[in-house]
């Protein structure tokens, strides 16, 4: 079965709408990894309008699992990553005004720009992974920046309205990661998936990860962070 990474961005989105010291999301993170969580992941972004710099340096010495940094290419953001030195960095593409990530990385349209990103943070030791959509053209190019992981956007497919909709967006994604395999790379997904809809992308033989936040921390304010990562693990078994 897929492994669980469980970002924790919104228990901090919670701590800075009162711009309090809590909820801390290093406790949320401990927490997670006692109730089964593969991985921790939490993205720093340029603004800090929820995960800041010092929690990521904590993250870094308190997480015994594996530490995921989402990140965009943004040289400051690059700099923090470097002295962090997390397991992994995953490279995402970045908006001030969006809600949450949009979409994938534009990898096939920004090569060159990516590619220097990704060797810099590989020559620091950190494996890099870049999320983006399930197209052939972008898996290529990602071969070309160099990396040996992706994350699959699943963002469409969870936002499905019908479910010719959802059928039309899972095939995407299964071929996706069919034809990411057949190229070597290790096969990752996210965005949107929630307990009502990961079970099918659970089934995609090629992934090896499912990472997901928002909806774990919704159910966690009604059921517990603890019990919320475990129902989780159950569905993806």
């Amino acid at each position: 079965m897929p492994r669980l990474g469980v970002n924790i961005d919104h228990v901090a989105t919670l701590r800075e709408a009162r711009h309090g010291i809590e909820p801390e999301p290093l406790f949320a993170a401990l927490i997670c990894e006692a109730s089964g969580a593969d991985s921790i992941v939490a993205h720093l972004r340029e603004d800090s309008r929820h995960i800041k710099e010092g929690d990521v340096f904590l993250l870094r010495k308190a997480v015994r699992t594996m530490f995921n940094l989402e990140m965009s290419c943004a040289e400051q953001i690059v700099a923090v990553a470097c002295k962090v030195k997390p397991d992994r960095s995953t490279l995402v593409p970045e908006r001030r005004q969006e809600l949450t990530t949009e979409g994938g990385l534009d990898v096939a349209g920004n090569l060159s720009r990516i590619k220097k990103v990704v060797d810099r943070l590989s020559r620091q030791g950190i494996a890099v992974s870049l999320f983006i959509d399930p197209e052939k053209k972008q898996i290529d190019a990602a071969v070309k920046s160099g990396v040996k992981m992706i994350e699959l956007h699943t963002g469409r497919y969870a936002d499905s309205s019908t479910q010719k909709e959802e059928n039309r967006f899972l095939a995407q994604i299964v071929n996706a990661a069919s034809y990411a395999k057949k190229k070597k790379l290790r096969v990752f997904a996210g965005h949107g998936l929630n307990y009502y809809n990961v079970s099918r992308i659970s089934r995609i033989k090629e992934i090896e990860e499912l990472n997901i936040g928002y909806s774990i921390i919704c159910r966690a304010v009604i059921v517990g962070l603890s019990k919320a990562v475990s129902e989780m693990k159950e569905l993806i078994k």
